[in-house]
């Protein structure tokens, strides 16, 4: 089985048909993949864009660290760690978490915790841009909402 881990930070798009490409092991005959993109609205109020910006070395270093940590509970192939950095506009793709394994219930609790993971321990921080020319950092404490 393909134990090849794909993961990385990106300012490029996201495509996540092309990642699910990489994930192709004749072992594996489930695939589970979460794609989450910018949303126009957050806690009810209208977003316009947001901003992520990440600890690069350290980011990738986590990034491989949950690979790893799901490899230790589950039999998995190949896998994709993905997130976008820099300005991204409603719609577009900001995190790719995909994992191929044998069995489907692996696959689905491989990727529902590599997405979580991904969320609590990456260094990864979201910049929102609302509809009335205020902004805030999403799950930064401290940041307080302000005029642009």
């Amino acid at each position: 089985m393909d134990a090849t881990n794909h993961c990385f930070l990106s300012s490029a798009v996201l495509d996540p048909a092309a990642l699910e490409a990489t994930l192709k092991d004749a072992d594996c005959g489930a695939l589970a993949v979460f794609v989450g993109r910018v949303r126009r609205e957050h806690q009810g109020r209208p977003v316009v864009r947001l901003d992520y910006e990440a600890h690069g070395t350290l980011a990738l270093k986590e990034l491989h660290r949950v690979a790893q940590d799901a490899r230790r509970r589950w039999s998995l192939g190949p896998l994709v760690l993905a997130h976008r950095v820099g300005r991204l506009d409603i719609g577009d793709v900001a995190v790719v978490t995909a994992v191929a394994s044998p069995h489907r219930d692996e696959a689905f609790a491989a990727c529902r915790f590599l997405i979580d993971e991904v969320k609590a321990r990456v260094p990864v921080w979201k910049h929102e841009f609302y509809a009335d020319a205020t902004e805030a950092w999403i799950g930064a404490p401290g940041w307080e909402r302000r005029t642009v």
